[in-house]
């Protein structure tokens, strides 16, 4: 089963690097360097913890926990179970490398883990961003595979994996949230008009 399953990601990798063209060759790397993130990621920040209102501060900090969970359960916990080693660090004929080999392990894709539990807590609290933000995780997720360093699968698992701890992050929330106005607090309530708490 496993076999049939690495050899259908093999399968799927070498026909996305069959069918490459010159515009996604220049494209994709641009995308998956996570250098090229840093400005939007402090503008991000800025917005949601200086310029926002209270949704802002609190849709930031369960991003830096969802954020944290991911990357540091992908990459200190599940890379070294899985023990999958990238496509990049093989000798496959036919693989289009455009960046840099990266670590040996790729399962599961810190890169997607991440952008999809991002993609998770913003559209939970900014629902009209929603479609964008998950074609935005994508992409990102997709160009991966594209420029060579990570196989479908690997970020496949990690989408999931971002997306479940994304849920499971707003999910205590929402638990913290709800127990909190039962007991007359209002640092959880984030919308213009107050609570109305019941006798």
């Amino acid at each position: 089963m496993l076999q049939n399953l690495d050899a259908i990601d093999r399968y799927l990798l070498l026909w996305v690097h069959n069918n490459h063209s010159s515009i996604f060759d220049h494209l994709m790397p641009f995308i998956t360097d996570a250098d090229n993130w840093v400005i939007p990621i402090i503008v991000l920040i800025v917005f949601l913890g200086f310029k926002g209102d209270k949704k802002g501060k609190i849709a930031l900090a369960l991003l830096i926990i969802s954020i944290s969970l991911t990357d540091s359960i992908c990459a200190q916990i599940l890379k070294p179970f899985f023990e999958r080693a990238r496509p990049s660090h093989s000798s496959m004929e036919g693989l289009n490398l455009l960046v840099s080999k990266g670590g040996k392990w790729g399962m599961p894709s810190n890169h997607a883990s991440n952008i999809f539990a991002l993609a998770v807590i913003l559209s939970y609290f900014y629902d009209r961003i929603k479609i964008p933000l998950f074609v935005l995780a994508s992409f990102i997720a997709i160009s991966r595979v594209y420029v060579g360093v990570h196989y479908p699968g690997d970020v496949i698992v990690g989408g999931l994996f971002g997306y479940s701890i994304g849920w499971s992050v707003i999910t205590l929330w929402v638990i913290i949230k709800m127990r909190e106005l039962k007991r007359r607090q209002t640092w959880v309530w984030y919308e213009s008009e107050p609570p109305v708490f019941k006798n």
